[in-house]
């Protein structure tokens, strides 16, 4: 189909009016119009994620509804003989109620019972009530992250996670088999339940019931909280209250759920000024700790104070670290227990589970992957897993990252640490010594629309076929290729890799650095991951040893990007 035709479709029934306007003032600008209907916004590594507003390509009601419709139709397929259930929630984003409340009434009127939460939730409470109430299937209508012009769509499996081969492609199969016209709108009231109390009670005693400390160590920490202008601010509190922390500081100017998200240029806990606001409030009420987190409440950042006493923030990499040696050191040694972290994140995890004598399972970029081994490993225990986009999970009870119960771990670990006259910082840099000092960064360059994306096609394939020997200066000892599944060494040597194919590249050097280069799922950007590492053998020399390796690392950068 050309890009005239595709755009002729939405220039008449079944689109409503304003949608027909939408797309008559998009020809006023051409580059615009293109970009919105050019390719259908797909399932990436977090599901559909897009601009909103007219076109394929785009967040709207319209491919909502028909991505709601192949998924209902996927339902009554695949488990036939009984009424599937789906659970429905939404965060803080403009629109995201509506949407929720529209995509409601595709699923009751494909005869599917529904059950929608009476106002907006983080993400890791809809993954909790998938199996809480034994549903099939789960939604959120949410961007994460990304900026306010930005929503998405989450499918969740009938386990809780969102949604992996080969179940991805069979649900875009019917998707794809659909017209608009397909959809069905016509809701049936019968078959929607709105949910709150029943679900948020059982999250809260499942989150707050695993504790490492007493309910004492608990009130002696000083905490300072912002939501971002999230969903975090429904459930946080009643989690700290039920947990026994009473020393909150919330910020208030960030506490009110708003999809501009108005006192942040993003409102990612990934971003040092995201939390300007919580570092002065720290700083005026003298908190221990200071937590985040996005407007979905998957991801968590936190800050802590470094050795001089002054506040830092610890990246992804370094939080995974803190909170998994923590949960390691109070689990007893088992060869049934694992840990799980993806191919991009610090090989830190897997120092620490060695060291422990516990396994580390190793997916794809993407906490569906953790789930699926959650899923896949009946006969293990699964303790925590984490990634370096400030994602982590802590127990088997949700199976997506969950930034709610990874904060009340972060406080937990600060009240322990506090009770012995330590910080989570010395704690961090004793880790350094003893499973190596690893420094990690990460680059992303943003291409936007179809010019964007070909550079970014252009780019991997050149990567691929003009593969180089050395990056700055360091011999490049391997090259794992995970779309052809092979890890190729230096004398041409071949391996294979046991891991679903993905659009990655890791590139493996003489001296123990990686780069790993790969796609974004979601955005539209090409990432690059950087590792360098070497032996720390006194916390004295840390800064020292950082400043070595943050130059080394910067060598590095400057390959992929000047």
């Amino acid at each position: 189909m050309t890009l005239k035709e595709r755009i002729e479709i939405w220039e008449s029934p079944p689109f409503d009016p304003t949608t027909i306007a939408a797309v008559n003032t998009l020809k006023e600008t051409p580059n615009e119009l293109e970009d919105a209907f050019y390719t259908d916004v797909a399932f990436g590594t977090g599901g559909m994620r897009g601009i909103m507003g007219a076109g394929t390509n785009r967040i709207n009601k319209y491919t909502l509804g028909k991505a709601s419709q192949g998924l209902a139709n996927y339902l009554n397929t695949s488990f036939k003989g009984k009424r599937p259930k789906i659970v429905i929630a939404y965060d803080c984003r403009n629109n995201s109620h509506s949407f929720a409340k529209a995509v409601a009434k595709v699923f009751s009127a494909n005869d599917i019972e529904t059950f929608l939460f009476s106002s907006l939730r983080p993400t890791p409470v809809l993954s909790f009530a998938v199996r809480h109430l034994e549903a099939q299937a789960g939604i959120v209508l949410t961007a994460s992250h990304n900026p306010p012009e930005y929503n998405g769509y989450k499918v969740y499996n009938q386990f809780g996670g969102q949604i992996v081969p080969p179940e991805d492609k069979q649900i875009v199969a019917h998707i794809d088999a659909l017209q608009f016209s397909d959809i069905q709108w016509e809701e049936n009231p019968a078959l929607i339940h709105h949910i709150d109390k029943e679900v948020d009670d059982a999250y809260c005693a499942t989150v707050s019931s695993k504790s490492l400390l007493s309910e004492a160590d608990r009130k002696k920490t000083s905490v300072v909280f912002t939501s971002l202008h999230g969903t975090a601010i429904a459930t946080m509190p009643a989690v700290f209250e039920k947990a026994g922390y009473t020393n909150i500081h919330w910020v208030e100017e960030q506490s009110e759920p708003d999809g501009n998200f108005p006192t942040v240029a993003s409102p990612n806990p990934e971003e040092k000024d995201a939390f300007k606001l919580a570092l002065e409030k720290a700083e005026k009420v003298g908190a221990d700790i200071i937590l985040g987190t996005d407007p979905d409440a998957d991801r968590l950042g936190i800050g802590v104070k470094n050795m001089e006493g002054k506040w830092t923030l610890l990246n992804g990499n370094q939080l995974m670290v803190v909170l998994t040696r923590f949960v390691l050191e109070n689990s007893p040694y088992s060869a049934k227990n694992f840990i799980a972290s993806t191919i991009v994140s610090t090989p830190m995890m897997t120092k620490m589970a060695d060291a422990f004598k516990t396994e580390c399972k190793l997916g794809l970029t993407g906490f569906k992957w953790i789930a699926k081994m959650i899923q896949d490993s009946p006969e293990q225990s699964f303790l925590c897993g984490g990634e370096e986009s400030y994602g982590f999970l802590f127990g088997d009870d949700v199976r997506d990252k969950d930034a709610i119960s990874a904060a009340l771990l972060a406080c937990d670990l600060q009240a322990h640490l506090a009770a012995k006259g330590s910080s989570i910082y010395a704690y961090l840099i004793d880790s350094y010594q003893r499973y190596g000092c690893f420094h990690e960064d990460l680059v992303s360059v943003t291409k936007k629309g179809k010019k964007g994306a070909e550079e970014i096609d252009a780019l991997m394939h050149n990567f691929r076929s003009n593969t180089p020997t050395k990056l700055a200066g360091i011999a490049v000892v391997a090259l794992d290729d995970y779309l052809s599944s092979e890890t190729t060494n230096a004398k041409g040597e071949k391996q294979t890799i046991d891991l679903p194919k993905a659009n990655v590249l890791r590139f493996h050097l003489e001296d123990g650095s990686t780069v790993a280069v790969r796609p974004s799922g979601t955005e539209p950007k090409i990432k690059y991951y950087f590792s360098v590492n070497a032996s720390l053998d006194s916390a004295s020399n840390y800064r020292n040893l950082r400043e070595e390796l943050n130059a080394k690392c910067q060598q590095l950068i400057n390959v992929f990007t000047l």
